[in-house]
């Protein structure tokens, strides 16, 4: 095992130095915890999402703890948008290093009360803004030493009531990022896949488990009894984009404190005894 002070030096260096993080989905939530996480160890980050003024204050808060940031305002939907906004990227600074494809849309509806704009609204930002990023930023990446990320979610495993656009999105994200690690391995390019499980202060817990209620029962039905936190994700973001996991490609990393282990909590079937 590694001593304490060798993993404390681990985690104060600077595990991204002189890279390049573009981040979809950057100006809130899991997306912009990554992002500042990515520029505490030295990436440049590109903070891009639909809400110029959410973009600014985030990147205006990491520029003033020391970081590089600059924003892109834009809709993953729109591939001509995406690639405009790589090809500024590496304008600026001189390349793309780390694709973070966090951007996601939610809301509870059951299959019979879902109108297929909404179900279409869901599969387009998610799946399809992460293939419309991926596809636009390869000619950036094709390198020894790039890296892809994508955030899917359990239920692209285990089928979740009410959530059945997401439930298809997110397989579609996790089977597409292996995809590109057959693919693209050959030039350099790593691609994978961090499934969070129910995050604290996210919007997404937020409209699945609103009340104290709510989220004691999903802390219950998890092995750990509690919610992950977004700095558990950003650090585990950080190893998958470093160097460190230098072999590592195809892989989807579950941090859910086991619940889906159990398919329990917030999937309707009990929690754990």
């Amino acid at each position: 095992m590694l001593s304490c002070t060798i993993m404390e030096s681990i985690f104060r260096a600077n595990l991204l130095k002189d890279k390049v993080a573009f981040v979809t989905g950057g100006g809130s939530g899991i997306g912009l915890r990554m992002a500042e996480r990515f520029a505490e160890h030295g990436a440049a980050v590109v903070l891009a999402g639909r809400k110029q003024e959410r973009l600014d204050a985030a990147a205006s808060a990491i520029r003033a703890a020391g970081g590089t940031a600059e924003t892109a305002a834009l809709d993953v939907r729109d591939y001509a948008a995406v690639e405009a906004a790589l090809g500024r990227t590496r304008e600026q600074f001189g390349g793309v290093d780390i694709l973070l494809c966090a951007a996601a849309g939610n809301f509870p509806a059951p299959v019979a009360g879902m109108s297929a704009n909404g179900f279409k609204a869901v599969i387009d930002i998610d799946l399809l803004g992460t293939f419309n990023t991926c596809r636009a930023a390869y000619p950036f990446l094709r390198k020894p030493g790039a890296s892809i990320l994508s955030i899917s979610a359990n239920h692209a495993t285990i089928p979740l009531a009410y959530q059945a656009h997401v439930c298809a999105a997110k397989a579609g994200v996790e089977l597409l990022t292996k995809t590109l690690a057959l693919e693209w391995g050959r030039e350099g390019i790593r691609a994978n896949c961090i499934t969070p499980g129910p995050t604290a202060d996210t919007e997404g817990m937020q409209r699945l488990a609103p009340t104290p209620e709510a989220r004691r029962a999903v802390e219950k039905g998890i092995p750990l009894r509690r919610y992950g936190t977004k700095d558990e994700l950003a650090d585990l973001a950080l190893f998958l984009c470093s160097d460190a996991a230098s072999f590592i490609t195809g892989a989807v990393y579950v941090c859910d404190g086991g619940q889906s282990l159990c398919r329990s909590g917030i999937s309707g079937l009990g929690p754990v005894s």
